[in-house]
């Protein structure tokens, strides 16, 4: 299961079916590593699928972005969306999966006062061999120009039926101080290269 982190969700999912890239460039502007509740996170994955999207991959040492447990996210979009369009378009996909997804649920706060959106979710693969169980949070920001959105997330999961299990008996802690810490994570200052 790749994961289903997209910043405009289901209209984007479509075209992420490209391979990592081989040089890792940062095409963000945002090389890394980013340091999140006392980790660094190496960039390990980049892919522009189209023109005016990026997205990049950040994983610990020794964690690949396959088979990831920790994983931070930084993507950025051009063009007329903002940050609650984004999180509705996620909310979109998630909806979708209602049917088939016995764990799926999901949570939105806003920033009134920011227009910031940040979107937490648990989904899982019961299909997958081994059983993935994946927790994400995802916080929105409109680009600095106003001309579309800008993403950092977080994004967890466990594997196998053991590991599923310990997971999700440990998410209510990991879950309220994630998002706390991303909440007040330096946004990264993002740009898509010409």
């Amino acid at each position: 299961m790749r994961p289903i982190q997209t910043i405009t969700g289901a209209a984007a999912i479509a075209v992420m079916t490209l391979m990592p890239s081989a040089a890792q460039s940062d095409l963000l502007g945002v090389p890394g590593p980013i340091s999140f509740q006392g980790e660094d996170y190496a960039l390990a994955w980049t892919s522009q699928p189209s023109e005016n999207y990026v997205k990049q991959e950040y994983v610990p040492a020794g964690q690949q972005v396959e088979t990831y447990q920790d994983m931070i996210l930084v993507e950025a979009v051009i063009g007329a969306l903002t940050p609650m369009d984004a999180a509705a378009s996620q909310i979109q996909s998630l909806e979708a999966r209602k049917g088939v997804d016995p764990v799926l649920n999901y949570d939105l706060m806003r920033n009134d006062a920011t227009g910031e959106v940040l979107l937490d979710f648990l989904v899982s693969d019961l299909e997958a061999d081994p059983v993935i169980v994946e927790w994400n949070a995802y916080r929105y920001q409109a680009l600095g120009d106003g001309e579309g959105v800008a993403l950092v997330a977080i994004s967890r999961r466990g594997y196998g039926e053991d590991g599923a299990t310990s997971f999700m008996t440990g998410l209510g802690a990991m879950r309220s101080e994630a998002i706390n810490a991303l909440a007040n994570l330096s946004f990264p200052a993002v740009s898509i290269a010409p």
